[in-house]
């Protein structure tokens, strides 16, 4: 498993963003798809349908995305069945392995966001609004489950190591390294990764 500080052994052209919600991966995959050339599929877009429905051809169409050459996307929904489709095509995974008071400040700075400002998301669907913080349901209450899913890539890394060896993983710690490794990145290619003005879909 690679740090910032290291270099890749190659330049990836299948690459999964890992993370607890919040740490950003969304936001990072735009950056590393516009640096690199590389398709960005936001694969909460495909997994919503209208009114939050989950629509039925999801993994149909994350096997059509992953057949191809060049892409970049969020890793989830793995208890879904994106494991078997994402992983054996990918060649880096990008674990956001930030601490706690980061990935729950800004939760709360973009639930609060999108719920004031009723921000539409995917297909017409908009988050319900500050009052859904109280929900005590761990599926309905975004900082419940991210409190519930906060060690879950940490328990997952070491199989997932095992199972796929050919996949490149680059474990960063905090922001500031993911900046330092992005900057490595462009340094590398000349390529730019500037972070965007806004991205209201962060997850």
């Amino acid at each position: 498993m690679l740090s910032a500080d290291d270099p890749l052994p190659r330049r990836p052209e299948r690459v999964l963003i890992a993370g607890v919600s919040g740490s950003g991966k969304t936001t990072l995959a735009g950056r590393i798809g516009d640096a690199w050339g590389l398709q960005h599929v936001e694969i909460d877009a495909l997994f919503h349908g209208p009114n939050w429905t989950p629509r039925p051809e999801f993994l149909d169409d994350v096997r059509a995305f992953a057949a191809e050459d060049r892409w970049v996307t969020e890793w989830q929904y793995t208890s879904k069945g994106t494991d078997e489709i994402l992983t054996p095509r990918a060649q880096l995974a990008v674990w956001l392995d930030y601490p706690y008071r980061v990935v729950r400040s800004r939760l709360i700075r973009r639930t609060l966001a999108r719920g004031i400002l009723r921000r539409e998301l995917w297909n017409g669907n908009r988050e319900k609004g500050p009052w859904n913080l109280l929900n005590r349901d761990p599926e309905q209450n975004i900082l419940r489950w991210q409190t519930k899913t906060l060690r879950t890539w940490e328990e997952r890394m070491p199989t997932i190591s095992e199972r796929f060896p050919h996949l490149t993983i680059v474990r960063l710690r905090h922001p500031r390294e993911t900046e330092k490794w992005l900057r490595a990145q462009a340094d590398a290619s000349g390529a730019s990764t500037a972070p965007p003005k806004r991205r209201s879909r962060d997850r």
